[in-house]
């Protein structure tokens, strides 16, 4: 998403409703932009985050809250 070339991706992004967003990174490949070239981490997912809030006009807390809610519920983790 954060890459240039990935408008199809940043327009699918923008589609997609709050409740349904899952924020990750292509750990250990590809790392997002601007770190693209390195090594990639789990860290970074908070830059694809601040990425897709900005993306959508959202406030970064807001779309932070709802994705972790959202990872919960994918992979049935407890609340927090």
């Amino acid at each position: 998403m954060t890459f240039k070339n990935a408008e199809s991706v940043r327009e699918a992004a923008r589609m997609v409703p709050l409740e349904r967003l899952h924020v990750e990174t292509d750990s250990p490949f590809l790392a997002p932009v601007p770190h693209r070239g390195a090594g990639n981490e789990p860290a970074y997912v908070a830059v694809v985050g601040e990425f897709l809030a900005e993306l959508r006009g959202e406030d970064p807390a807001v779309l932070r809250e709802a994705t972790a809610a959202n990872t919960a519920r994918l992979f049935a983790l407890p609340a927090r």
